[in-house]
């Protein structure tokens, strides 16, 4: 497995998740890590992104509410979600950008729902 990801669940609205990935090594020079979504009939849509200096990067519809950081030492990147709200329910997918390409994580479903 090149990248597992974890952290996902059934949350009320206004509630919490934290995500967490990790990439295992022989991937190449990481770069980017980050996440994207896909909830049902729609695209997949990038969330957040970190680069290895620390540059992130929100979709509008979670700057606020939802924060990305790494940990360049474990190759691991988490997403904290705070604020949840039906509309985040997706599978959440996590993505690492390589000197070798791109890898995917296996997908993490959230739903907000009460």
């Amino acid at each position: 497995v090149q990248l597992q990801a974890s952290g996902g669940g059934l949350v009320q609205p206004g509630g919490s998740l934290r995500l967490s990935c990790t990439a295992s090594k022989g991937i190449g020079i990481i770069n980017g890590m980050g996440w994207h979504r896909q909830a049902p009939g729609k695209q997949r849509e990038l969330v957040a992104v970190i680069t290895s200096g620390g540059t992130t990067n929100y979709a509008d519809s979670v700057k606020g509410r939802f924060t990305i950081s790494r940990d360049n030492a474990k190759n691991a990147v988490y997403l904290q979600m705070n604020s949840l709200e039906p509309e985040d329910t997706a599978v959440y997918y996590c993505f690492a950008k390589t000197s070798w390409g791109a890898y995917w994580g296996q997908g993490t479903q959230v739903t907000v729902s009460s």
